[in-house]
C-alpha cells in the first residue's frame, strides 16, 4: 500500500480597496501590477474553465489548468512547478464583499511538505502586498522582492 504523502496548505488574506467584481477581474489581467501574471518572463494565459497557464519568472516555469472560474467571487487552478517537486497543487482565490471593499482569500493546498513549497508564502505576499498597493493607488515599486528570491 502506498503511504499518503504529507502537503501543507497555505492561507493569505486582505483586503483589496475596491469592490469584488473589479478585483476579480483586476487578478486575471495581466496588465495589473499585483498579479502574478504582472511580472513574467513568458506568459500565456487562458482564465476559464479548463483554460491553461503557462507563467515564466525568473527562470522558473509555473503551469495549470483553471478548474473554476466564477465571475465575481472565485478562481481555483491547478499549480505546478520545480517547487512542488511535480506534484499537482491548488490554488483557490476567493472575492467577498467587505463593506466598499473586497475580502481577498488566496488558498494554494496540496504543496508538498519541504522548504521549497513553503518558499510559496513568500511569493503570494509579495505579490499581495502588491495588489494591495495597486488598489489603494499606491506605487507596487515599493514593495520589497522576498530575501534570496533571484538566487533560487
Amino acid at each position: 500500500m502506498k503511504k499518503a504523502k504529507k502537503t501543507i496548505e497555505l492561507k493569505f488574506e486582505r483586503v483589496i480597496p475596491a469592490p469584488p467584481p473589479e478585483v476579480f477581474d483586476g487578478w486575471l489581467d495581466p496588465k495589473t501590477p499585483g498579479t502574478p501574471w504582472n511580472e513574467n518572463d513568458k506568459l500565456i494565459l487562458n482564465p476559464k474553465v479548463d483554460g491553461f497557464f503557462y507563467w515564466l519568472i525568473r527562470g522558473t516555469s509555473h503551469y495549470g489548468r483553471f478548474t473554476q472560474v466564477q465571475r465575481p467571487g472565485r478562481i481555483q487552478h491547478t499549480w505546478m512547478s520545480r517547487y512542488t517537486t511535480g506534484e499537482e497543487s491548488t490554488v483557490t482565490v476567493t472575492f467577498k464583499k467587505k463593506g466598499k471593499d473586497t475580502l481577498m482569500m488566496l488558498i494554494h493546498a496540496g504543496l508538498p511538505n519541504n522548504e521549497a513549497s513553503k518558499a510559496h508564502k513568500d511569493g503570494w505576499n509579495y505579490f499581495l502586498d502588491k495588489l494591495v498597493q495597486t488598489f489603494a493607488g499606491g506605487s507596487p515599486k515599493g514593495v520589497k522582492e522576498p530575501k534570496g528570491w533571484r538566487d533560487r
